[in-house]
């Protein structure tokens, strides 16, 4: 047996993959053309609208410099809007356009109902204690990571 295949991260990385398959073989299977960061950036959006640019890097633990792109792409979709801050003029605030919301509203359900196939194999006592384990792994972690996730801001 090849000494990767039982080490953390080579299992975590094959799991992405996984989960990234999955996920664009259910959008595709809509008809719709997004991917998970994609939807991540979106989702948070609809969340918190008006969230600067920035900020939402951290929300959803993204290197700023790369999600730009994922803006760019969504906005070129029509479903966000971004403009300049009223606040600060060097930041971007954004938020989902009406068509952006309508396809969160069509697209949420089936996001949640992917996750089962992701982790296929599992139970459901295994799945919530797998779960449980990833989220306090990567909480630990988080000051490790290139883009870590940023404590919300309160107002």
């Amino acid at each position: 047996m090849v000494e990767i295949y039982n080490m953390a991260g080579h299992l975590i990385r094959r799991l992405n993959q996984i989960s990234v398959a999955v996920f664009a073989d259910h959008m595709a299977a809509l008809g719709v053309e997004l991917t998970p960061v994609q939807f991540a950036a979106l989702s948070a959006i609809d969340t918190r609208p008006g969230i600067a640019q920035a900020e939402l890097a951290g929300t959803i633990a993204y290197d700023q410099t790369t999600l730009g792109g994922v803006i760019d792409r969504l906005q070129q979709k029509g479903l966000v809007q971004r403009e300049i801050s009223p606040t600060d003029r060097r930041a971007r605030v954004l938020t989902v356009t009406g068509p952006g919301r309508a396809l969160l509203d069509r697209i949420r359900p089936e996001v949640r109902a992917l996750q089962d196939d992701i982790l296929s194999g599992l139970d459901e006592g295994e799945k919530d204690h797998l779960l449980r384990l990833l989220k306090k792994t990567t909480d630990a972690g988080n000051d490790k990571s290139r883009a870590p996730l940023s404590p919300r801001k309160t107002r």
